[in-house]
């Protein structure tokens, strides 16, 4: 999707994409952690005809670079997909649910002491979106924004949420036997 998206708005060669996914902050969105899953995802788009090769170029010294454009079908398919992605809730299969799913296999002070550093991240997080959104908020338009503020609605509620369960565990709302 981000890279279809890309290159609806303009040709442009794999090392513009990754670069410009970085600069808008998309890779809090789109896991592109690793260089090759541009490329990868660059080759799979290819070859199910959803973006073409525009032509190649060097600028001096620099290696050849290969553009890419969007075809009329990477625009209906990219369209399509967005569609679905805004309308249907999709299972998805975060870590931290699953660790909640396995409590006991810690003793209960092992998860109090692991939901407190969580605790700490999750507020180191959101004060770091908070400032990125108050600064990009000074001269980009909302649109550019929602994903972000999204992220701080989920961050504020997970924050809600992880508070109460390590306030439940210290006051023994939540016990179980630790034998394990």
């Amino acid at each position: 999707m981000a890279v279809l998206s890309l290159v609806g708005e303009e040709p442009m060669h794999a090392y513009r994409m990754q670069q410009l996914i970085k600069e808008r902050h998309k890779d809090d969105v789109v896991n592109v952690a690793q260089r090759n899953s541009v490329y990868q995802t660059i080759e799979r788009l290819l070859r199910d005809g959803l973006i073409a090769v525009r032509g190649t170029s060097r600028e001096e010294n620099r290696p050849e670079r290969t553009v890419y454009e969007l075809t009329g079908t990477g625009r209906e398919t990219l369209r399509q997909w967005m569609r679905t992605m805004l309308s249907t809730p999709a299972r998805e299969f975060p870590e931290f649910p699953a660790a909640l799913a396995f409590l006991p296999v810690l003793r209960p002070d092992e998860v109090h002491a692991a939901l407190e550093e969580r605790l700490a991240a999750l507020r180191a997080q959101l004060n770091e979106l908070d400032g990125e959104l108050t600064e990009s908020g000074r001269f980009l338009p909302r649109v550019f924004l929602v994903e972000s503020e999204y992220q701080r609605a989920v961050l504020v509620a997970e924050l809600d949420y992880v508070r109460a369960l390590a306030d439940d565990l210290r006051a023994g709302r939540v016990t179980w036997d630790d034998s394990l």
